[in-house]
């Protein structure tokens, strides 16, 4: 799940904090990048639980209603339908989200206030309204209402934001990120794989995590090179004067034009200016776009890096 974008904005982070703190202890701050992935991928993991904890809910009210009914001598049936959603029990049942919530210790039971927002919304929603109005509904259809209620719903409601804040320092800056990876799990699940159902691995590979490491100690430890580079490339602007972000952004850009010659320099260019548009002025991108294409040229011209 933690891909080489979600590396790259970290060490964007941890490489700005770095050297606000002066700079001094290099083995300390890859520990905290380390750390700070991590913490993205139990974000994951959470994100997955806010499905059961609405679901959870949702029970709890058709059992409320069913007793009231009871009481009141009202010959009425509760649907159970949103509550036995067969792919939010799928996810309840989920073996690896089981063993999160038995090592973490998480949970959404301290947002009860919450979730009763967040499932009245669900309910007046439209997507809600048209799935319970179909006569009979599949695996598909159960799966499918998630979806929409992950994407329209939960990815746009910033009430969520003071929740991860209190949970974790990074979660926030994570949420969006790892939003996407909750959807393309939601679309994976397989009613044939039951409470075995695969979710998205911590790593792809070991190679994404020894270039997070890689690629945070060479930008750190070839500073003065790199900025070099870029102070050559600027043209009719003293470098002093470039934000310090777009600087920190444009060094790592450069430690990866040169330390990882697989990756094409369109996408290390492309990577880094949707991360000056988001970290830095309104500017920046443009200044990032120009400077690296410019280092990426001067660098090939001189048979420092050789790739497309």
């Amino acid at each position: 799940m933690i891909n080489r974008t979600l590396i790259r904005l970290k060490i964007v982070q941890l490489i700005y904090a770095y050297y606000q703190n002066g700079g001094k202890d290099i083995g300390t701050a890859e520990k905290e990048l380390l750390f700070s992935l991590s913490k993205a991928y139990d974000l994951y993991s959470y994100m997955l639980l806010l499905i059961v904890a609405v679901s959870r809910y949702a029970f709890d009210q058709v059992e409320h209603q069913e007793k009231m009914n009871r009481v009141a001598h009202i010959d009425e049936e509760v649907s159970h339908r949103f509550a036995d959603n067969q792919f939010a029990t799928q996810v309840e049942q989920n073996k690896q989200l089981q063993e999160f919530v038995a090592n973490k210790k998480k949970s959404w039971s301290n947002d009860i206030d919450y979730i009763k927002k967040l499932y009245a919304d669900i309910v007046a929603s439209e997507y809600y309204a048209e799935y319970m109005a179909q006569e009979e509904v599949t695996y598909d259809d159960d799966r499918e209402l998630w979806r929409k209620i992950y994407k329209n719903i939960i990815m746009k409601d910033e009430r969520i934001d003071d929740i991860l804040e209190e949970q974790s320092l990074y979660w926030n800056d994570d949420r969006e990120v790892v939003d996407t990876f909750v959807l393309k799990t939601i679309k994976r699940f397989a009613p044939e794989n039951g409470a075995n159902q695969e979710l998205m691995p911590e790593y792809r590979d070991t190679e994404d995590q020894e270039y997070a490491t890689r690629l945070f100690r060479r930008t750190i430890m070839n500073d003065e090179y790199y900025r070099s580079l870029i102070g050559r490339s600027v043209k009719n602007w003293d470098f002093s004067r470039l934000a310090y972000m777009d600087v920190i952004i444009m060094q790592i850009a450069v430690a990866e034009l040169i330390s990882f010659p697989q990756i094409p320099i369109s996408v290390t260019i492309n990577e880094y200016v949707e991360i000056a548009k988001w970290y830095s002025t309104p500017k920046s991108a443009g200044y990032v776009n120009g400077i690296i294409d410019s280092v990426a040229k001067k660098l090939k011209n001189e048979g420092i890096i050789a790739k497309e």
